[in-house]
């Protein structure tokens, strides 16, 4: 999987504008390390590689082999660096529980994991099979066609990556905050049983939860931006 993962995000470079803006990728940077450095070493890789798509598209994704992106309209809605790091903790979860493992897997055994009959009408062969490996790697797929994570492995990433945020010295409470706001920018969400994603309301909810289990953080988080 680090292997596909390495060969899909270099696609996505050559695909997708890269963001100039120093103040920009220097923050996105600062968070996202701040939160990398608290991970133990990953077998597969050494380093985490960054990267800021200039997009207005409101995302963020991680991927087997060390590769987080993040688009610049995520932080129109992430307003600051906790909202931030709760993202990218919450995407760096997906790559450590092997979801996108999990997710392929699934794929195969549900042809492709694809809803094909929601994949444009004439689209040749490669790019389903574009859109699968994306989708099991939870990347590159707009919102509405195919969701790439389940309930179950979203949830999982929510509680463990507000794990990583708050243990890199980040705060755990803003997280309720970032999913208001996700709330407020995504308009009406279909009801929770017709979604394979949790309902922002549960979201919210779980996230209140667990923030009151979490031990206290001894690390302090720079003030990135």
């Amino acid at each position: 999987m680090s292997s596909l993962g390495a060969k899909s995000f270099e696609q996505m470079k050559k695909e997708i504008p890269i963001s100039k803006d120093k103040k920009t990728n220097a923050y996105v940077q600062c968070v996202a390390k701040q939160i990398t450095d608290t991970i133990p070493p990953q077998p597969g890789f050494k380093d985490w590689e960054v990267v800021v798509f200039d997009s207005d598209q409101v995302n963020a994704f991680a991927l087997p082999g060390g590769k987080i992106g993040v688009y610049t309209g995520l932080l129109k809605v992430a307003k600051n660096q906790d909202q931030l790091a709760t993202v990218i903790g919450h995407e760096v979860a997906h790559v450590l529980a092997d979801h996108s493992n999990e997710r392929l897997s699934q794929s195969q055994l549900a042809n492709a994991g694809l809803s094909l009959a929601n994949v444009a009408i004439g689209a040749s062969e490669y790019k389903q099979y574009q859109q699968m490996t994306m989708a099991a790697l939870g990347v590159g797929v707009q919102y509405g066609v195919i969701l790439p994570y389940g309930r179950t492995q979203e949830s999982e990433a929510d509680i463990v990556g507000l794990g990583y945020m708050a243990k890199a010295g980040f705060d755990p409470n803003q997280s309720v905050d970032l999913w208001k706001n996700m709330s407020a920018a995504g308009g009406a969400q279909p009801p929770e049983f017709f979604s394979t994603h949790p309902s922002h309301s549960t979201r919210i909810r779980d996230l209140q939860a667990t923030i009151k289990t979490l031990p206290a953080s001894n690390v302090k988080a720079p003030k990135c931006g």
